[in-house]
């Protein structure tokens, strides 16, 4: 009996001992990455967010960016912003439970809700209509904008995007796990930060590869603020919910009608692009898809130039897209980065597919 007493004693100081670590790295991460702009009160949710405002004559229409699940609005903002500074009115923006954004009372938790959030935002700022950018999970966002906010939307930029269902609907086990309650709260509470800390350089290069990653780039972008109990809670339960939601809305995406660009790497090991690039470019019509050669799952950073030129066609300008993303191809054409590291991923067998 004394031995189970004592186990039970080891095990409380260690849960204790693991919270106290993750409250202490949580400061120190919030410290090292404090707030980049704003703050709006958007109902309940306190949502931080970066506004640039339009110069004279902008020669672009506005744009909103949506970062993907794990960032926050400096992942887009570090690498776009200086391309279009000057040119366009731009609105970053730290996801609900992201970043510096509060979730809210209860509500952001499907990509429909943050997108109604984006859309009170722009009404905020005074942005009638806008080029809706999305990135990996915030492609799913940006679908979700375009279909129920059309008198918003200018146009729409997927990069690397999630969207559909896909056979099985598996996620990580973290992801279901912390979406779990009491049990994944108490995770999230103790062995994510650690666990979180110790994986995400490794973590990092299998989202870029075969790219490299840009110098500094975690720190720079504040990817560790996802570690924090809360956003890495608000982070697992998007990703959980995910399939389901993805099952319902796919079919309506054909009621999308505003001009669509997606950009996606044919070496992406983060999403299956061969059914949500491809799905995206099916099902809204007159979509265009630019495949890239040898590129991951980042061309917010890897392919600047061409995100840069699809919102311009978006946009309404005469832009071949080809020609820049010949030049992105030369210019990334021997990289290997982090290969026979990093598993590939494909596609589930079809009779797991959704019926």
């Amino acid at each position: 009996m004394n031995l189970i007493y004592a186990a039970c004693a080891f095990l409380l100081a260690l849960v204790f001992a693991l919270a106290g670590v993750t409250r202490a790295g949580a400061w120190l991460i919030e410290w090292r990455n404090p707030p980049a702009g704003e703050f709006a009160d958007i109902d309940g949710a306190r949502i931080h967010y970066v506004h640039v405002p339009a110069p004279q004559n902008a020669e672009l229409p506005p744009i909103v960016f949506i970062h993907g699940a794990s960032a926050n609005l400096r992942d887009q903002m570090l690498p776009i912003r200086p391309l279009l500074e000057g040119r366009a009115e731009m609105v970053f923006l730290d996801r609900p439970g992201f970043g510096w954004s509060g979730r809210g009372p209860g509500n952001n938790e499907s990509p429909s809700a943050q997108a109604n959030t984006i859309a009170r935002l722009m009404d905020r700022l005074g942005i009638p209509k806008a080029v809706i950018v999305g990135h990996s999970f915030g492609g799913v966002i940006t679908a979700a904008f375009g279909r129920e906010h059309p008198d918003k939307t200018l146009g729409l930029v997927f990069l690397s995007p999630v969207s559909h269902p896909w056979p099985g609907g598996a996620t990580a086990w973290y992801y279901r796990l912390t979406a779990t309650p009491i049990i994944g709260w108490l995770f999230s509470e103790t062995l994510a930060y650690p666990a979180g800390t110790l994986q995400m350089n490794s973590a990092t290069a299998c989202v870029f590869s075969p790219n490299k990653v840009p110098d500094f780039y975690v720190g720079n972008a504040s990817i560790p603020l996802v570690l924090r109990p809360g956003a890495f809670r608000a982070n697992a339960i998007d990703v959980a919910g995910l399939y389901d939601y993805a099952l319902k809305a796919a079919p309506h995406y054909r009621d999308i009608k505003t001009p669509t660009i997606v950009i996606s790497g044919d070496h992406d090991k983060v999403v299956y692009a061969s059914i949500h690039s491809v799905g995206l470019v099916r099902d809204i019509p007159g979509a265009e898809l630019i495949w890239v050669h040898n590129l991951g799952h980042k061309p917010d950073w890897i392919a600047s130039d061409l995100v840069v030129g699809a919102i311009e066609k978006v946009g309404g300008k005469d832009v071949d897209l080809q020609v820049i993303t010949k030049t992105v191809e030369t210019r990334i054409a021997g990289d290997a980065y982090n290969e026979g590291q990093c598993p590939d991923i494909t596609v589930p067998d079809a009779e797991l597919a959704p019926t």
